[in-house]
């Protein structure tokens, strides 16, 4: 069964809309995100548009801060403080990568922990890591809301995690493991990765390898989610070789359509979820 994340995400943030739409009535106050982005690079560019395009369509305003590439590293703080001081802004976004002169784990944590919808922070980090998570990182998030409306069952399961990023690999793990998972992470110095990945009930795949994992390495009826985005010519495809492993697994995420549309529309929930709170207070 393919895992459609791009219809669960239109789903999710159709709800959001409605949500937002009500708390603007109630409050009168519109939730903001910013986002800061650094030098020019294509990739970023399209996924801030799409950010933004997402932002707008709940009803959130999303403003782009564009910076050079040539900027300082005390110009991107003061940048982040006076976001961090805008009481306007609910949510703060630096897009990655960053220039190589610039600190990206500086950067990352000179932002205000409620205000971090990325997730990143060192603080909610360490929520997340001891199951009291605050911000999560989106594209895990996904992850874990793709399992959940999809009824996957993930207690006692063996879930393999092919890939041990900050981004993705880790924080999936920590995630699966608070649902109760049996986790086992796996990475570029694994000894013979077919050895644990035929093993997993749920195989997370989020490497950046095109179609690294092939038919051969999925045990019958797992549960396989793609992470990747990779070109094979003119073509865009996954970690996994989709056409070959949708035979064996009994549930499957597709790319393009499965995470990548997920991630967005986490990465808007948590900008709601930070609006609600700041506006309480």
């Amino acid at each position: 069964m393919i895992l459609d994340g791009k219809a669960l995400s239109k789903k999710i943030n159709d709800q959001l809309k409605e949500e937002v739409g009500a708390l603007i009535e109630k409050t009168n106050i519109i939730p903001r995100m910013a986002i800061v982005l650094v030098g020019e690079n294509h990739a970023s560019d399209v996924y801030v548009r799409n950010k933004v395009r997402a932002a707008n369509h709940v009803g959130i305003d999303a403003k782009v801060i564009k910076l050079d590439s040539e900027v300082t590293q005390d110009q991107v703080n003061e940048v982040i403080d006076e976001l961090n001081n805008d009481k306007s802004v609910h949510g703060i976004i630096v897009q990655l990568p960053l220039p190589r002169h610039l600190n990206e784990f500086e950067i990352i944590n000179r932002i205000a922990d409620y205000k971090d919808i990325d997730g990143f922070h060192l603080l909610n980090k360490g929520r997340l890591f001891t199951g009291n998570p605050s911000f999560v990182p989106a594209t895990p998030y996904g992850i874990i809301e793709i399992l959940d409306h999809y009824g996957i069952e993930t207690l006692g399961k063996l879930a393999v995690v092919v890939g041990r990023s900050n981004i993705v690999g880790k924080p999936a793990a920590s995630l699966l493991l608070n649902k109760d998972a049996t986790v086992v992470i796996s990475h570029s110095h694994t000894k013979n990765l077919k050895a644990l990945t035929v093993q997993a009930d749920i195989l997370v795949v989020a490497v950046g390898k095109a179609k690294l994992i092939t038919a051969d390495m999925v045990k019958p009826g797992a549960v396989v989610i793609d992470v990747g985005i990779n070109r094979d010519g003119n073509k865009i495809c996954g970690d996994v070789d989709f056409e070959a492993v949708k035979e064996v697994a009994s549930y499957i995420t597709p790319v393009p359509g499965g995470v990548g549309p997920m991630t967005i529309a986490m990465l808007i929930k948590n900008t709601v979820e930070g609006y609600k709170k700041q506006i309480a207070e």
